[in-house]
């Protein structure tokens, strides 16, 4: 069952730093108040345990338990904010808003107990429009708090796979690096996109990349384009009673040559296209096909393709 971490644009495009730590409880405690209904009331408690922690995120049970120690008082500090319509005046407003109003670390419990303030049980419950959503999943493996600040942004533009033009200082708010820090644009790429980007990548259901921008010499804003990873389909041989009967079921060591051959065949399909990582050529994704091909456990999904192109696998001897 999918655990839907879901938050109100305002809170998406909002400046806060939070750490790793902090941020994962947050999204665990979203989690938790959604399954118990518990939203509606600001005054509910909400306790998250070292177990969860350790399961969701994969670490260590001291991890966990570290982590949920050290986060309860950057919990308690922190604060976000952001720009609205003030309700009573109709104008302009910066509001700054704390997370939680109480925080609680039971150590041989292994668990701490927080309250969210009123004003964010609005943005993260009661939501029929201008949200985001996605499955906590897909930040679980994220390692950098900007990363999980890059994929949230992401994932608000998701309708339209692409961002509009974001100025530097305004993005650098949004992930939540501090003024003092990667003031050099060549360090900010470095230590904080490139590598924010590269863990999306890697362990998330998007690929993304990014366009500098420049007033003059000077890189004053980036866009973002991403799409979602393909997944290629897994036929199991023993389910698909419709399968063509040629199509082998095992690993097949074809030569070089047939590799070589099959894998640019492959690279050109259209229904194989969409799976090209962003940013490679043609080429470039022929060479991650016929790595594939040579790799027992990831050339079955190539099958029923290379049927299709014609490749007939000698036939196994009984």
């Amino acid at each position: 069952m999918s655990k839907l971490v879901t938050k109100h644009n305002k809170l998406i495009s909002a400046s806060y730093s939070l750490g790793v730590p902090e941020q994962r409880i947050i999204f665990l405690a979203i989690v938790a108040a959604r399954a118990q209904d518990k939203l509606i009331d600001a005054r509910g408690v909400l306790q998250i345990h070292a177990s969860s922690y350790q399961e969701q995120f994969k670490v260590e049970k001291h991890s966990a338990y570290k982590a949920l120690k050290s986060a309860t008082r950057g919990l308690f500090d922190a604060y976000f904010e952001y720009d609205d319509i003030h309700e009573q005046t109709g104008k302009p407003a910066h509001y700054i808003v704390n997370w939680v109003q109480k925080i609680v670390y039971i150590d041989t419990a292994g668990m701490i107990e927080l309250q969210f303030t009123d004003d964010v049980i609005p943005l993260i419950t009661r939501l029929s429009e201008q949200y985001t959503e996605y499955d906590l999943k897909q930040v679980s493996e994220l390692q950098s708090e900007y990363a999980i600040r890059l994929y949230e942004l992401m994932m608000q533009w998701q309708s339209v796979g692409k961002t509009n033009e974001i100025a530097i200082d305004d993005l650098r708010k949004k992930l939540g690096v501090k003024p003092e820090q990667y003031n050099a644009m060549n360090n900010f790429k470095a230590r904080v996109l490139d590598h924010a980007v590269k863990q999306i990548n890697e362990h998330t259901d998007i690929t993304v990349k990014y366009e500098q921008h420049k007033t003059g010499k000077t890189i004053t804003a980036v866009s973002f384009a991403f799409k979602k990873k393909k997944i290629l389909e897994h036929i199991d041989p023993a389910k698909n009673k419709n399968r063509d009967t040629a199509t082998p079921d095992l690993f097949h060591n074809m030569t070089d040559s047939q590799i070589s051959t099959f894998s640019a065949k492959l690279a050109a399909l259209p229904e194989l296209g969409s799976n090209a990582p962003i940013g490679k050529s043609t080429a470039e994704f022929a060479a991650i096909i016929a790595s594939d091909l040579a790799d027992e456990n990831k050339q079955m999904r190539y099958m029923p393709y290379l049927a299709k192109l014609g490749y007939q696998p000698k036939k196994r001897k009984v």
